[in-house]
């Protein structure tokens, strides 16, 4: 097993689920190039650590046009579900009605392992 490095003091690392509101396929795509620069800061400060689309069915192929969306999933570092839901909510995917931030699955978690 890989070693597993610690959150900072008062920290703890976040599984998040958050689903598509229904009917919102379109317009995840166009603003998806938004969404990905608005996570820059995140992973480059070290508090995003893996995150990415959650499909309903395995996709055919690397052409995100033809992926069946149900939402998002992200492990990230916060001090509270707070903290994780006010980030969330600035998101463009919140922002422009994508995500369903309300019903977003929030736990905190300690992995036991991790991978490349």
């Amino acid at each position: 097993m890989s070693s597993i490095s610690t959150p900072p003091a008062g920290k703890c690392e976040w599984l998040v689920v958050v689903p598509d509101k229904p009917g919102m396929q379109q317009k995840r795509l166009d603003v998806r190039p938004k969404h990905f620069e608005g996570l820059q800061p995140y992973l480059e400060s070290g508090q995003f650590k893996t995150g990415g689309a959650v499909l309903n069915e395995k996709p055919e192929g690397d052409d995100p046009t033809k992926w069946d969306f149900h939402g998002s999933t992200l492990v990230l570092i916060a001090e509270s579900k707070d903290e994780v839901k006010a980030i969330l909510e600035k998101d463009i995917y919140a922002t422009s009605g994508v995500w369903d931030v309300e019903n977003a699955q929030i736990w905190a978690a300690k992995f036991a392992f991790r991978k490349p």
